[in-house]
């Protein structure tokens, strides 16, 4: 008897009206839980992966090439400028989604279940890039491969592959210097290693006959998903270990490249020509366009990406100051490439006789023709060549384990129950489908391909997705209501520089470059190539297809609910009940009240029940209560 007066001393009984359904631990309240999500491991796991993805290919391979198609040093006026109107203010929005909610880019509508459509287009638009990113690491890994020699193969004609065309940059001068009168009729033995060996593209007469699979870049594909599985078999516990070194070596290469070329004979005039503003070309709505658009492949807004690796953070991690980390080391990077790249491309030009900008050729080429030409210059031109294509491939596959950890992120989120415990088959499985789908990317004209998908599958369809995501957390979901999450979740509001953009800059831009790039739409080229319109409409189709899934998404969303049509759209549109900080102890404040099984009219002192006493966060809770409370009591 006394045993039990003690034991009833130890534990007093709680009143029912007072209790969460985590005091009531002996009740069954048959619920089953679904296995743990998990969380980053080490403090900087969440830095360096961001820093990974959005520091990938196109830094190398993406942003000298726009730079010297549009202008050369005046496209970093509107590079800048889109950085600081889109890129910083999406990608604080994006990370405060995503670490609010701990949420993937599907569930994290329960901020407005009216816009779920979107989160199925940012599946969309990562799936289609995620294809064809990965050929081009398989690229990569190719010429990794052949650079294991004592004489690179692209560093002399006479091969199977070349033509009577080829001549090899020592014989672009004679003796006496004076170039030879069919130089520009000739090209170098570095362009048809690639088109005409690595691609094998004379084997295809267009996108339509795309020809036979080259097994060789059939297995290099197979081996760069195989890499991408291993890495992310885990999740974030393994994906966040493997960036400590793929998010920071490229930077010890990248240095190491960048001194060797601007020591170069002639890379000043690249340098000089990189650097000098040809402000005509900022009248060109296509060089705003592609400003754009560089933002969002470089730092990832709009794909998911950030929005799924803030979900593993904590719930107070400074996503603030992480923020700025980012994207201005992102965007110094993307510079520092350019001076890389640019010191290489004006020592051609010099050896070759010919204008900085008639040096690079195609998009892809600029790493894959005139890099690998350049090394084919230097002394232990096999080691220099085997460091530049380390160095693309430990960037890409930072941008490739984000790709593919937000497609599984996203599905297992919807689905926690059944595809939790086996996160690592269901990776496994999604691999395996895209790389049976990327396989028409192995064939002849498997390059004609890639660029239909890089032009049209995150073009104006990524830019439809991001204005909804903007629109639908500022003024559906409410830019007050967002800033008291804001304040909550890091203990102070954004500032007006943020609200400005979220409501009226960021939004305004991206649609008027939107309409820009309707008006002004070019069709897709490679080289000399022109796509049939077919082509061109299946990369349309492409776009629109994701742009189509956010009315579909509405659709579902009103026919769920009931009521007059009106009345459904109010409920669709108004965040789920769950919507909110995922653990218990976070959820201060408002959010208490809609914990499953809570029957306290006065959510916060539960919470101070369950937890003790009020933390400096709970404190700003009470402050968002107060502040919510004067509004409704001066609306009445």
């Amino acid at each position: 008897m006394k045993k039990l007066q003690g034991a009833h001393l130890r534990k007093p009984i709680t009143p029912d009206l007072l209790m969460t359904p985590s005091d009531q631990g002996d009740v069954d309240l048959d619920v089953d839980f679904a296995a743990d999500r998990g969380n980053w491991t080490g403090k900087l796991d969440f830095l360096l992966s961001c820093i990974g993805y959005c520091v990938g290919l196109g830094n190398v391979w993406r942003f000298p090439y726009r730079a010297y198609t549009n202008g050369g040093g005046a496209f970093l006026v509107p590079y800048f400028l889109m950085l600081a109107i889109c890129g910083i203010p999406l990608f604080f929005l994006e990370l405060s989604l995503g670490q609010f909610s701990s949420l993937g880019p599907l569930a994290v509508w329960k901020i407005s279940p009216l816009f779920k459509g979107a989160g199925a287009a940012m599946l969309l638009i990562v799936g289609l890039v995620a294809i064809y990113y990965n050929m081009i690491i398989a690229y990569v890994l190719f010429y990794l491969f052949a650079s294991l020699t004592s004489t690179l193969p692209w560093e002399h004609c006479g091969n199977w592959w070349n033509t009577g065309r080829c001549l090899e940059h020592r014989g672009a001068k004679e003796g006496n210097g004076a170039l030879p009168l069919n130089l520009t009729s000739t090209v170098s033995p570095s362009e048809e290693y690639w088109s005409r060996y690595v691609l094998h593209i004379q084997g295809s007469q267009g996108i339509g006959s795309p020809g036979e699979i080259r097994w060789n870049l059939c297995l290099c594909l197979l081996l760069a998903w195989v890499i991408v599985f291993l890495c992310i078999l885990k999740g974030v516990k393994s994906s966040g270990k493997v960036v400590y070194f793929t998010a920071t070596f490229p930077y010890l290469i990248l240095l190491m490249l960048l001194v060797r070329g601007v020591t170069l004979p002639g890379a000043w005039k690249g340098i000089q020509f990189y650097l000098t503003p040809q402000f005509h070309h900022l009248l060109s709505s296509k060089v705003w366009i592609e400003a754009a658009l560089q933002i969002f492949y470089s730092l990832g807004v709009g794909f998911g990406g950030l929005l799924t690796f803030a979900s593993y953070n904590t719930f107070h991690q400074n996503i603030y100051r992480d923020t700025f980390i980012v994207t201005l080391g992102n965007a110094i990077t993307s510079i520092l490439a350019g001076f890389a790249i640019f010191s290489v491309l004006g020592y051609m030009s010099q050896e070759l006789g010919v204008p900085v900008d008639q040096v690079a050729k195609a998009g892809p080429g600029l790493a894959f023709v005139v890099y690998p030409q350049a090394m084919t210059m230097l002394p232990l031109s096999p080691f220099w060549s085997f460091l530049f294509f380390f160095m693309l491939l430990t960037l890409g596959l930072d941008s490739q384990f984000a790709f593919l950890e937000t497609i599984v992120t996203a599905v297992t989120d919807e689905f926690p129950y059944y595809l939790r415990p086996k996160k690592a088959v269901f990776s496994g499985l999604i691999c395996v489908a895209m790389y049976l789908m990327g396989l028409i990317l192995t064939t002849d004209g498997g390059m004609y391909w890639l660029v239909l998908l890089d032009d049209y599958s995150a073009s104006f369809g990524l830019m439809v997705v991001v204005i909804t995501t903007c629109l639908a957390v500022t003024r559906v979901y409410g830019i007050q209501r967002f800033c008291r999450d804001i304040h909550m979740m890091l203990g102070f509001k954004p500032g007006l520089y943020f609200r400005a953009c979220w409501l009226f800059l960021s939004p305004a831009t991206l649609l008027a470059l939107l309409v820009y790039s309707i008006v002004k739409y070019q069709p897709s080229e490679y080289g000399s190539y022109r796509f049939p319109a077919w082509a061109e409409l299946l990369g349309i189709l492409m776009g629109l297809l994701s742009c189509l899934m956010i009315p579909a998404g509405m659709l579902v969303a009103v026919l769920r609910e009931e009521g007059s049509l009106w009345e459904r759209l109010q409920q669709a549109s108004r965040p789920a009940m769950d919507w909110g900080p995922s653990l218990e102890e976070n959820r201060t404040g408002m959010y208490v009240a809609t914990l499953a099984g809570s029957q306290s009219p006065k959510p916060l002192m539960v919470h101070m029940r369950k937890y003790g006493g009020i933390t400096s966060f709970e404190n700003t809770a009470i402050e968002v209560d107060r502040e919510i409370a004067e509004e409704e009591e001066s609306m009445m």
